[in-house]
C-alpha cells in the first residue's frame, strides 16, 4: 500500500510539472502581449507621441540639472560617512555606459507606468466596459480627421445616412428641411410657432453615441387619450428649449449636447416657410394647388412643380459656411418633393451647393413613395432634382440593385432605366436593408460613399474596396 502511495505521489507531482510549465508559458505570453499593446500608443496619427517627447524631454532636462548638482555637492561637500554611501547607490563602481542603460531604464519604465496610471485614472470614467483605451483613443483620432460631410434632406432618409456615416468621420453637417407641418411637429408649430422639430430630433437621435436609453427616451412617443397623445419626448424638450434658449438653433444645439452627438444638426433656414405644389389629378389633366408638406402625398397625383412660400427664404448662415467649406456633399435618400426638392428651393443654399468644389453624391430612394413618386425609376428623381439645381452640379448618382424583399402594395422598386445606363455618374450596388425594405443599409451605404469618395479624392490612406457597376 506504501509503494502504490508513493507511486500515486510521483505520477501526480510529475503531472503537475508541465502543467506548471504551461501556466508560466500562458503567463509570459499574456505579459508579452500586454507589453506589445502599450506599443500601440505610438501609432501615427493618435497624438500621443509629440506629448510624449515633450514629457520626456522635460522630464531629461530636470534629471541634467539634478545631475549637475548632486554632481557639485559630491565634489565639493566634506569627506562625510554619506558620500560613501552616494557613491554605492550611484553605481560608481560600474561602467558609465551600463550605469545608463540601467538608469535610463528604470526611468523610462516609472514614467510610462506613471502616465499610463495616471491616464487611466482620469479617464476610466469614460471608458466603454468590453473595449481598451487605446481602441477608443485610434478609433476617436480617425473619425475626428474624417471627411467634412454635409447631408441634405430630411425624414427617415437622412437619419439613416447619418447612422452610418458617424462610424467614419466626425465632421458631419445635416442640414434639415423645415416645412413639416404634419403630426406632432405641425401642432407644435403651430400652436408655439417654432420650426418644425421632428426631422431635427431623428437626426440627432441618428448621431447620438448609442447612449440606448437616453436615444429611445428622445424618440419615446406618448400615447393614450390624454393631450399629449403622438407627440414625442424629444419634440416636447426641443420645444422646452426653444423657450428657455430663446432660439430654435440654441435649442437644437443643446440637445446634441444632452445625447453626447459629434457634428451639427443645422435647418435648411429659420424662415417660417410652407411648401406648395400644383399636383396633376389622376386620369385627369387638370392640376391643383396644394399648400402644406403632409397634405401632397394625400392627393395621389404626379406632383408637375413644388416652391417655397415666401420664395425668398434667406439660408441659415452656418449652413452656406458647412457646404462651402465640405469635402463631399450628399443628397438623398428621402422623400423627394417634401424632404429632398424644400431645402435646394432656398435660393442661397442652392448657389452653394453649386459653388461648393465637394464632391456631389445624390443618394436614390429604393422604392417609390405613394402619393409622390408612383412609377418613378432613377432618371425620375435625378431630373426632378436636377430642375432646380442644374445638369451639371450631381458627381455620382448611386443606385440600388437589391430587390429580394416584398413591398407594400401599391409600392414599386425604383430602378435603374435605360437613360442613365450610359451614364458615367452612375454607381449602383445592393444596398436594401432587409429588416426595412423601404430603406438603405445604413452600414453598407455609408461605406459605398467613403470609398466613392476616397477614390475620387486619393491617394488612398486606406484600402478601398470597390463593387463592381
Amino acid at each position: 500500500m506504501k509503494d502504490a502511495g508513493l507511486w500515486l505521489t510521483i505520477q501526480s507531482k510529475t503531472a503537475i510539472i508541465p502543467l506548471m510549465s504551461n501556466k508560466k508559458k500562458v503567463c509570459f505570453f499574456s505579459i508579452w502581449k500586454e507589453i506589445t499593446r502599450s506599443f500601440r500608443w505610438l501609432i501615427p496619427g493618435i497624438g500621443v507621441k509629440r506629448w510624449l517627447l515633450l514629457l520626456l524631454c522635460g522630464i531629461t532636462l530636470l534629471g541634467v540639472g539634478l545631475g549637475i548638482l548632486l554632481l557639485e555637492i559630491y565634489r565639493t561637500a566634506p569627506e562625510t560617512w554619506w558620500l560613501p554611501a552616494l557613491s554605492f547607490l550611484s553605481l560608481r563602481f560600474l561602467s558609465r555606459p551600463l550605469r545608463f542603460l540601467i538608469f535610463g531604464g528604470i526611468g523610462v519604465g516609472l514614467i510610462f507606468t506613471g502616465i499610463w496610471g495616471l491616464n487611466r485614472a482620469l479617464l476610466i470614467p469614460f471608458l466603454r466596459p468590453g473595449q481598451k483605451l487605446v481602441d477608443q483613443v485610434t478609433e476617436y483620432r480617425r473619425r475626428e480627421k474624417g471627411p467634412r460631410v454635409v447631408a441634405i434632406g430630411g425624414g427617415h432618409g437622412l437619419a439613416t445616412v447619418l447612422r452610418g456615416l458617424k462610424n467614419h468621420t466626425h465632421n458631419l453637417t445635416a442640414v434639415v428641411a423645415v416645412t413639416d407641418d404634419g403630426g406632432s411637429s405641425g401642432e407644435l408649430r403651430r400652436s408655439l410657432g417654432i420650426l418644425p422639430p421632428g426631422d431635427m430630433r431623428n437626426c440627432l437621435a441618428a448621431l447620438s453615441n448609442d447612449e440606448a436609453l437616453l436615444t429611445q427616451l428622445f424618440q419615446y412617443r406618448f400615447s393614450g387619450d390624454n393631450q399629449l397623445e403622438g407627440h414625442s419626448f424629444g419634440n416636447l424638450f426641443i420645444s422646452a428649449l426653444v423657450d428657455i434658449t430663446g432660439s430654435f438653433e440654441e435649442a437644437i444645439s443643446e440637445s446634441g449636447r444632452v445625447l453626447s452627438v459629434h457634428g451639427h444638426v443645422l435647418p435648411a433656414t429659420l424662415n417660417n416657410v410652407r411648401l406648395v405644389a400644383d399636383i396633376q389629378l389622376p386620369n385627369s389633366p387638370n392640376e391643383i394647388r396644394v399648400e402644406g408638406e403632409s397634405k401632397i402625398p394625400e392627393i395621389g397625383g404626379r406632383v408637375r412643380r413644388v416652391w417655397l412660400e415666401p420664395n425668398d427664404a434667406t439660408a441659415f448662415p452656418p449652413v452656406i459656411q458647412a457646404i462651402l467649406a465640405a469635402d463631399m456633399i450628399v443628397i438623398g435618400p428621402g422623400s423627394l418633393y417634401t424632404s429632398l426638392l424644400p431645402n435646394v428651393l432656398v435660393p442661397d443654399l442652392m448657389a452653394a451647393i453649386r459653388s461648393s468644389r465637394a464632391i456631389k453624391i445624390f443618394i436614390c430612394n429604393v422604392a417609390t413613395q405613394l402619393g409622390e413618386t408612383q412609377a418613378y425609376n432613377c432618371s425620375d428623381h435625378i431630373h426632378a432634382l436636377e430642375e432646380f439645381i442644374g445638369s451639371d452640379v450631381i458627381d455620382i448618382i448611386v443606385c440600388n440593385t437589391g430587390y429580394e424583399a416584398d413591398l407594400p402594395e401599391g409600392v414599386q422598386w425604383v430602378r435603374l432605366d435605360d437613360e442613365l445606363l450610359g451614364d458615367g455618374r452612375v454607381y449602383c450596388a445592393d444596398l436594401l436593408d432587409r429588416d426595412r425594405p423601404l430603406h438603405h443599409e445604413a452600414a453598407k451605404l455609408a461605406q459605398t460613399l467613403i470609398d466613392l469618395f476616397y477614390e475620387r479624392t486619393g491617394p488612398l490612406d486606406k484600402e478601398v474596396t470597390m463593387q463592381p457597376r
